[in-house]
C-alpha cells in the first residue's frame, strides 16, 4: 500500500509532541515518557515518527499502524510494541480512541537487558520487523491497568515509574508468545553501525530534517555523519538522494502511480527538481523513462 502525502503534509515528531505540548496526563523521565492520550472521533489521519520505540496499549477505539510491509489493526485489549521510525495511521470514527503509550529508547532496554542477565536464546536472522504485536496476557493486562491508575492519581516518584516500565520489559520477555520481540530487545547490544542502516533504509524516503535521521539513528547530528560516511562512504545526503531516486525509478517502472505522486512518495517535495536530477542518473525524464521501460 502506497501512503501519498502533499508537498504541504507534516510529519508528526510524537515523542518531542507528547514531551512538550501541555494538557496531556503524562510522566517523563531520561530514558522514558508514558502518557494517556485521548483522541476525539473527529481527528484526521496522519504520518508520524518517534525517536524512542513505543509501546502502545489500547483502552478504548480502534486504529491501523501501517509498517511498510504489513498492517496492523488494533482495537480495546490490544498492544503493539512499535520500533523508532515513520509510520502512518488510520483513525477509526465510530468511537473515541484512548491509549496508554509508553515511550521507551534504545538506552533503556539495553541497561534492562544487560543488568538482568536475561538468558534470550538468539536467532540466526536478524530481526526484520518494525511493529511486533504483544500477547496480552491476564498479567500484562493487570499491570497496564495498575500503571493507569497511577497516571491517574497524578503525582507519582520517578523510581515507581521506572520499576513499572521495568515491570513490564520483564512480562514482555517472560512470555514465550514474544520470543521474536524478546530477541530484538537482545539484539539492541549488539546493534552499532548495521542498527544505522537498517533505520535509513527503511526510512530514507521520508521528508526529516538531518538532525531527524540522526535522533532515529541514536546519534548526535556530528557523529551520525561521521558514522555514516565510514559505513556508506559517501554523505548521508548524497546516499539519501540516490535511494529515492532508485525508489522512483521501482515505482514508475512497478507502481501505477503518477510522475507527481512518484515524486512525493520517494521524498522529494519539488516536482520540477525531481524531474531534473531524475535526467541527470537515468538520462531520461521520469514521464519518458517510464514510457520507455513499458515499451521495452
Amino acid at each position: 500500500m502506497f501512503l501519498l502525502k502533499t508537498v504541504d503534509e507534516m510529519i508528526v515528531d510524537v515523542y518531542e509532541y507528547f514531551k512538550e505540548h501541555p494538557g496531556y496526563n503524562k510522566l517523563v523521565g531520561s530514558d522514558y515518557l508514558l502518557v494517556e492520550y485521548k483522541c476525539p472521533i473527529n481527528v484526521e489521519d496522519y504520518q508520524l515518527w518517534t525517536e524512542s520505540h513505543l509501546i502502545t496499549y489500547v483502552i478504548n477505539g480502534r486504529k491501523d499502524w501501517f509498517a511498510k510491509d504489513k498492517t496492523y489493526a488494533i482495537k480495546g485489549g490490544d498492544a503493539l510494541f512499535i520500533r523508532k521510525g515513520v509510520y502512518s495511521t488510520r483513525q477509526y470514527f465510530e468511537v473515541d480512541y484512548c491509549v496508554i503509550l509508553f515511550f521507551i529508547n534504545d538506552n533503556f532496554i539495553k541497561n534492562f537487558i544487560s543488568e538482568n542477565a536475561l538468558k534470550i536464546s538468539e536467532q540466526e536472522e536478524t530481526v526484520h520487523d518494525q511493529i511486533f504485536e504483544i500477547d496480552v496476557n491476564a498479567s500484562f493486562e493487570s499491570l497496564i491497568l495498575s500503571i493507569f491508575n497511577y497516571l491517574k492519581e497524578g503525582d507519582i516518584p520517578g523510581n515507581l515509574v521506572e520499576i513499572k516500565f521495568r515491570e513490564l520489559l520483564f512480562n514482555i520477555v517472560l512470555n514465550s508468545k514474544n520470543k521474536k520481540l524478546a530477541y530484538f530487545f537482545h539484539s539492541l547490544g549488539k546493534s552499532g553501525k548495521s542498527d544505522m542502516a537498517y533505520t535509513m533504509r527503511k526510512n530514507f524516503q521520508y521528508d526529516l530534517k538531518m538532525e531527524d535521521f540522526a535522533k532515529l539513528c541514536g546519534r548526535s547530528l556530528s557523529t551520525f555523519k561521521r558514522d555514516f560516511k565510514d559505513y556508506f562512504e559517501q554523505t548521508p545526503g548524497n546516499w539519501i538522494k540516490n535511494e529515492r531516486l532508485e525508489y522512483a525509478k521501482s515505482l514508475l517502472i512497478n507502481s501505477g502511480l503518477t510522475v507527481n505522486e512518484v515524486c512525493y512518495e520517494s521524498g522529494f517535495k519539488n516536482a520540477a527538481h525531481f524531474n531534473k536530477i531524475f535526467k541527470q542518473k537515468y538520462a531520461l525524464p521520469p514521464k519518458q523513462y517510464r514510457l520507455s521501460q513499458h515499451n521495452s
